[in-house]
């Protein structure tokens, strides 16, 4: 049987690089990926180095695929979020706006693109994917980033009409696990209090932006890949859009608690309400997803800060993953 050739767009980046480690030990697929300016230590001789934003090399990468699923992108914390809010915006247009024409020219028979949850309004109560009302207002520390997202997603739909590429659309919650970012520059709220809980010592304090208690949706990342496996497998239709997370909420602050407590250290927790935060709450209904494709959750909440932990203490500290 002839495997499908799957191109992991990004396979340096967080997700990407999770995507690529799981793929790459099935043996009914033969996995390629691109990496930017990021490469990662490896064996394989199916990583290289391109430029999303350049049309030639778009055109190259994209010949005799199967599958594309794209984890390319620019994305920071919520730092740069306040302060460069056109970072998300101008190369994450133009390199999808290359790639999709270029998989249509191809022939690619399916792509993945994974989008996000910042364009839902904030809700407490899980949301359905038919929940976004655009004539709503975007949260407008995501104005730029959300919109860039849904013209993209607009451009999957425009594409999947034109006949040749069937298209996934994968609106995920926060996900965190192995290869996040945990620099305190760039990290999101779960990579950067994690670093702070590894880098304190008893009796410290962890400083936590704002007041605690906006919440947030997180999925442990081995369950994302888990839905890029079965939308791979069980896809049928042309175009559609998919809420991927755990449907369940947590105040930053438990989460900050929750994680010293699940370290083992004995440290204290201090609010900064002059410091950036974004104060948005977006849990996600999943059931489509588990409906159409058969996804279920598998990691919950304090399984995956203990692996998150785990890997952190072996890779983390020293680089050796990068």
């Amino acid at each position: 049987m002839k495997r499908k050739r799957v191109l992991i767009c990004g396979a340096s980046g967080f997700i990407g690089r999770n995507v690529f480690g799981t793929l790459s030990k099935r043996k009914d697929l033969e996995v390629i990926g691109t990496y930017h300016t990021r490469a990662f230590a490896s064996n394989f001789a199916s990583v290289f180095k391109v430029n999303l934003t350049n049309q030639e090399e778009v055109w190259r990468i994209t010949q005799n695929v199967d599958v594309i699923i794209q984890a390319a992108a620019t994305t920071s914390g919520a730092k740069e979020i306040h302060s460069k809010p056109q970072y998300h915006v101008t190369d994450n247009a133009i390199m999808n706006s290359l790639l999709f024409r270029a998989a249509h020219e191809n022939h690619v028979p399916q792509i993945l693109f994974f989008s996000c949850s910042i364009m839902y309004p904030s809700s407490e109560a899980p949301l359905k994917e038919t929940d976004l009302d655009l004539n709503q207002a975007i949260y407008e520390k995501y104005f730029g980033a959300a919109w860039t997202k849904l013209y993209i997603e607009k451009m999957c739909q425009f594409y999947s009409q034109l006949g040749r590429t069937k298209y996934a659309v994968i609106r995920h919650s926060n996900i965190y696990g192995p290869y996040d970012k945990f620099d305190l520059e760039r990290s999101h709220v779960f990579g950067a209090t994690l670093t702070k809980v590894q880098q304190a010592k008893s009796n410290e304090k962890i400083v936590v932006w704002g007041d605690g208690q906006e919440k947030r949706d997180l999925l442990y990342v081995s369950d994302l890949v888990n839905f890029v496996e079965q939308a791979i497998d069980r896809l049928e239709s042309s175009f559609d859009v998919f809420n991927v997370g755990s449907g369940q909420l947590i105040s930053v602050l438990d989460l900050v608690r929750k994680i010293i407590e699940i370290s083992g250290k004995d440290l204290m927790v201090e609010l900064d309400q002059n410091r950036p935060t974004l104060k948005t709450t977006v849990a996600l209904d999943t059931s489509k997803a588990k409906s159409c494709l058969g996804w279920q959750l598998k990691v919950d909440l304090e399984n995956g800060i203990q692996k998150t932990l785990e890997w952190c203490k072996q890779f983390g500290e020293s680089n050796k993953w990068i």
